[in-house]
């Protein structure tokens, strides 16, 4: 897997759609479990997502799941079951992180330049065609043309189609426009603006109050909705160049609520799952 690999499809949400159980367990692996590695007891992950209001049940199918879908691994230790990452789980959820915290949801060092993919493929190849979407969507590119995607500024395509076998039917450009071109042209051509800036507003909508969330029962299901609300947001999002967006652009509002509630929420979280988080090293799980 690469650092271009899209969040699993069965991820797709509307901004308004309650989160799904797999998409807070992406939120939870990434905050709790991927730095720390090792298994994490079942019982104590359905104790966490009883906070969000997620029953066992759902939380037992969302393990076995992502167990099918290579996203985790199960290890038994005595006779309780455990998950661990897989290496297609720690890609996912490094590529999110990687997406929240260093490049942010607001492009202001753009190049002027453009990535720009053509892809022709068989119609039997339906499938490689919604998955080669998929990616190029969660890489920043939108659609200007049938067959036709771009991105701003230079994107590594080959990390992007990386294991789907489509070299010879993908064609890479790297330049900049020309007259009579404009980059604001291709921006409202190829990418829904009221759309990415809809989502923000309903992010800003539910968390951009004193006193957000009042009815969650702790801070740790505050931090697992806050973040699994904005992977939402901004996996979505094709970072556009800041010049070519309106000044009062709703994801630089966004990103300042998020980064300042996730700091308050953070120390509180961590205490609890420290309480409740039963963990194994890997190598000791049977």
């Amino acid at each position: 897997m690469t650092s271009a690999q899209a969040v699993p499809e069965e991820d797709e949400e509307s901004g308004t759609s309650a989160p799904r159980p797999q998409s807070l367990m992406l939120s939870f692996l990434g905050l709790y479990v991927l730095k720390g590695g090792g298994a994490v007891y079942s019982g104590s992950v359905i104790d966490v997502f009883s906070r969000v209001g997620v029953s066992e049940d759902a939380v037992r199918s969302t393990l076995a799941r992502m167990v099918k879908r290579d996203l985790l691994a199960r290890h038994r230790g005595g006779r309780r079951m455990y998950f661990a990452l897989t290496e297609r789980s720690y890609a996912v959820l490094r590529d999110g992180h990687e997406r929240v915290w260093r490049e942010g949801a607001v492009n202001r060092a753009w190049d002027g330049s453009w990535t720009w993919v053509g892809f022709s493929l068989p119609e039997a190849w339906r499938s490689r065609r919604h998955e080669l979407r998929s990616r190029l969507e969660w890489a920043g590119f939108g659609p200007l043309h049938n067959g036709l995607w771009i991105a701003p500024g230079r994107v590594d395509v080959s990390a992007v189609i990386d294991g789907l076998d489509l070299d010879d039917c993908v064609s890479v450009l790297c330049g900049r426009t020309a007259e009579p071109t404009e980059a604001g042209q291709l921006v409202r051509r190829a990418f829904d603006t009221e759309g990415i800036a809809a989502r923000y507003r309903v992010f800003l909508d539910r968390w951009d109050h004193p006193d957000p969330l009042p009815e969650a029962v702790d801070d740790l299901a505050r931090q697992l909705l806050l973040h699994t609300d904005w992977l939402r947001s901004v996996r979505s999002d094709p970072r556009l160049p800041a010049e070519q967006l309106p000044a009062e652009w709703p994801a630089i509002r966004a990103e300042q609520v998020f980064r300042t509630l996730s700091a308050r929420f953070d120390a509180p979280a961590r205490r609890l799952v420290d309480e409740v988080l039963e963990t194994i090293p890997v190598n000791a799980a049977r």
